[in-house]
């Protein structure tokens, strides 16, 4: 009897569950059938156009503002320092007085050699006439030979004294000529290291100014050695130029190379690089760091925002959107510089590229374009 009952409710349930499901529409409303297709997904991005446009091949660097002429002013004479012409820190012309220095001792000593001079030649002038009168005298048999010869003798020791004197005479002048320091060339000038009364010489090692020419001036920097080659063609073609831009400030100047090291550093395998600079308004200080970039040339090139590339297992990709479809293609970048990558194979330019929004895209994704953020 038990068994017959269980096996009488499996029926009934069964049976229920039969009526339920036959009845489903009822109770669903008959949404079951009649639910619209789901609609595809459209993801906002921002885009950007790849372009084909001139791209210079460019080395970035670090490098050192040097002057092309810098001059340590010091005495040549031993004396003391009557006036100082100068504001410390001052810009200076060539040919501007400096120093002048106490030059009444040599002053005496040229009076005292042209005294002597003087003497001398009043003695050559007296030798002179004897000969000219001995000689008379001999061709009237008055005199002997011997007075003629001792008269010439006296004339030429003296001409070669009044020659003496008058180089000694030269020298006290060339010496008085070293009181009197000028600026040999142009250029800005350090605060004076002595002031009026101090004593110099010859043997002092602090200099008594320095004078750095400010325009124009040298930039040091070093590249790689595989930069050379090509440096050395652009060189004989006159093409390179050097950018040197102070750091935090973007105040820059241009230039271009002056000559580069004739050897390799060994144990970096960098090789030193001098760029000359008009720097007019002496935006570069001798002794800053600035950041430099040697242009070597310029070549054309297809570009993008360097955030359109993306990186995968197989190499870098951008999304390239097409008639509002999302396609990835495999691009290769030979370079960044600036936020800009150059693209080698891949792009031909014009196409529209994802800048913006990549996470959420994978091929065949619907877009739509958004305008682009303030700055980007």
């Amino acid at each position: 009897m038990k068994k017959r009952t269980s096996i009488a409710l499996l029926v009934l349930v069964g049976a229920a569950a039969v009526a339920a499901y036959a009845t489903r529409s009822s109770w669903t409303g008959g949404s079951a059938n009649t639910q619209a297709p789901q609609r595809a997904r459209i993801v906002s991005v921002e885009l950007a156009k790849a372009e084909r446009k001139p791209v210079p091949v460019d080395v970035d660097s670090i490098g050192t503002v040097t002057p092309i002429s810098s001059v340590a002013l010091k005495s040549r004479v031993e004396t003391t320092i009557t006036s100082v012409h100068f504001e410390d820190g001052a810009k200076v012309k060539e040919g501007d007085l400096l120093f002048t220095l106490d030059s009444r001792q040599i002053d005496a000593q040229i009076e005292q050699a042209e005294g002597t001079l003087a003497r001398d030649q009043a003695q050559l002038a007296g030798a002179e006439r004897d000969v000219r009168r001995f000689t008379d005298l001999i061709g009237k048999g008055a005199t002997t030979q011997v007075s003629v010869d001792n008269a010439k003798t006296q004339s030429d020791i003296l001409a070669g004294t009044i020659r003496a004197d008058q180089s000694a005479l030269d020298n006290l002048k060339v010496q008085k000529s070293y009181t009197i320091i000028r600026a040999p060339f142009s250029g800005r000038i350090s605060a004076a290291n002595v002031k009026v009364g101090n004593f110099v010489r010859p043997a002092d090692t602090a200099p008594l100014a320095t004078i750095n020419q400010m325009a124009p001036v040298y930039v040091s920097f070093a590249i790689p050695q595989r930069v050379l080659a090509d440096l050395r063609e652009a060189m004989a073609a006159g093409s390179t130029s050097v950018i040197a831009t102070i750091p935090n400030s973007g105040r820059s100047e241009t230039g271009k190379v002056a000559m580069v090291e004739n050897t390799v550093d060994s144990t970096t395998g960098m090789v030193t690089v001098r760029g000359i600079m008009s720097n007019p308004n002496e935006t570069l200080w001798p002794g800053i760091l600035v950041q430099t970039k040697l242009i070597v040339r310029t070549e054309d090139g297809v570009v993008v925002p360097t955030v359109a590339v993306q990186r995968s297992q197989t190499g870098n990709f951008v999304f390239m959107v097409k008639d509002g479809v999302a396609h990835v293609q495999p691009v290769e970048v030979d370079r960044t510089f600036q936020g800009i990558s150059v693209i080698t194979s891949g792009l031909k330019g014009d196409e529209d590229v994802v800048v913006d929004g990549q996470l959420l895209l994978t091929k065949g994704t619907r877009v739509e374009a958004r305008a682009r953020k303030a700055g980007a």
